[in-house]
């Protein structure tokens, strides 16, 4: 099963290259220009077990947000491309990470059905150059182009960089789990056997 995806995107505002490979051993190459973006997208791999290649050259002298935006909409069709019919996956994937004093929820349904429930407060507006509310941003940008069903819960947390760090290491792993083929599952995991 070739499960990878290559996609590029290029606009006005953004130029971006990403190669994805699911089954792979979290082999990272990311360079987007904003270095507290990259070291989340590098968690988020590592702990996903998915082979990253990803360039991107946004408008970062206007700010990240066009950039992260565009990365959640390339990966979110990069999943939807490397999974091909969705037959045979688990379907539903969930993971609770803590980090230090925080700790992030995610559970999540490769349904074809896109929505984002994102309940976490930051309690900082930036790290660095980075908003936090592009966090936000990118989750909403990949369920949507990814027609995933994403609930993203941060019930506590003091240090915005372990609450966003928490949040990156359980989306990969959660993704991991409902993309991970499962031999007894005949075409897609839905009653109606279709999503």
């Amino acid at each position: 099963m070739n499960r990878k995806a290559e996609v590029k995107r290029v606009t006005r505002e953004t130029e971006i290259e990403l190669s994805l490979n699911l089954d792979g051993d979290g082999n990272v190459d990311i360079d987007t220009g904003v270095g507290f973006f990259d070291h989340m997208l590098t968690l988020f791999a590592v702990h996903g077990l998915f082979d990253l290649s990803l360039t991107a050259n946004g408008d970062l002298d206007v700010d990240a947000h066009h950039t992260v935006e565009d990365v959640g909409i390339v990966m979110g069709q990069a999943f939807t491309q490397a999974l091909g019919d969705f037959s045979g996956i688990m379907r539903y994937g969930n993971a609770s990470v803590p980090m230090d004093e925080s700790l992030a929820r995610v559970c999540l349904d490769l349904s074809r059905r896109p929505y984002l429930v994102f309940d976490a407060r930051f309690p900082c507006e930036r790290i660095g150059a980075f908003d936090m509310e592009l966090v936000e941003e990118f989750l909403r940008a990949l369920a949507t182009n990814g027609g995933m069903t994403l609930h993203v819960q941060v019930p506590y947390g003091k240090n915005c960089h372990h609450m966003s760090e928490a949040v990156f290491k359980a989306l990969g792993r959660a993704l991991d789990q409902a993309s991970m083929v499962n031999p007894r599952v005949n075409g897609v995991l839905s009653s109606k056997g279709s999503l």
